[in-house]
């Protein structure tokens, strides 16, 4: 059973492939009948308008989740808060695409895989304010009572990324504990707080990557670093040879 499809896999599956369980070619003349046999298996797996709409979403939700490079436990947990949204008729008057989407930044969250809304809206074919407010909507009226990400998460994936060593993945984390026993880090987004980190330590230890650099891996603009990297710096009395 999966709650990938939308009849969580309990019906009987005709494949698309021209071989039958065996393994042998299915003859030609029975061709056509297989092919009428699998057009009326998807109409009646989807036989009211709910089914259609959350057969939609699911395949919607796996083509954000490929396209992003999300495993499975991410995927699951993306269509268990569709399903709730649809359940509790969260889903009328929003679109498919806004609702799978926010729906998948959601499951992010939840299973604390570091991923921006920026990264899911870009791949998606909501806008991203269309996306936050659902999102924002559904985990309301759900109850998710989701926590900030921690910019820990968002330090490792990103200085792997810039292909910065260890070394400076650890000083940058060191900087934001440093930062978050300050509250430094209060109000402030993750990505941004995270990306300032990576900065400071970069430069620090000579590894240095340019701001620009840095916001377009991150996905923050090269204002938010400056602005983060001078507050964290200047609080936390370090020292910055530009």
């Amino acid at each position: 059973m999966t709650v990938m499809v939308h009849d969580k896999g309990l019906s009987t599956d005709i494949g698309w492939g021209s071989r039958d369980i065996y393994g042998n070619n299915v003859p030609t003349k029975n061709r056509s009948q297989v092919y009428r046999m699998r057009k009326w298996q998807n109409r009646t797996r989807a036989s009211n308008s709910a089914d259609r709409n959350l057969a939609q979403a699911l395949n919607e939700l796996n083509r954000l989740a490929s396209k992003i490079g999300l495993h499975r436990q991410v995927r699951e947990e993306a269509a268990m808060l569709y399903r709730r949204a649809v359940q509790d008729n969260l889903v009328r008057g929003r679109s498919v695409e806004g609702v799978a989407a926010a729906a998948l930044y959601g499951a992010c969250r939840r299973c604390e895989v570091p991923r921006t809304l920026s990264e899911i809206t870009e791949a998606s074919r909501a806008s991203k304010k269309e996306v936050g407010r659902t999102y924002r909507y559904i985990s309301r009226e759900l109850k998710l009572n989701l926590q900030p990400a921690s910019p820990a998460v968002y330090i490792i994936r990103f200085c792997r990324e810039l292909e910065l060593p260890g070394y400076v993945e650890s000083a940058a984390i060191n900087i934001l504990n440093q930062a978050i026993e300050a509250e430094l880090t209060s109000g402030r987004g993750p990505t941004g707080v995270a990306a300032a980190a990576i900065y400071i330590a970069s430069v620090v230890y000579d590894q240095r990557k340019t701001q620009k650099t840095i916001a377009d891996t991150v996905g923050v603009t090269e204002v938010t670093i400056r602005n983060r990297y001078k507050e964290l710096a200047k609080n936390l009395d370090i020292t910055m040879y530009l």
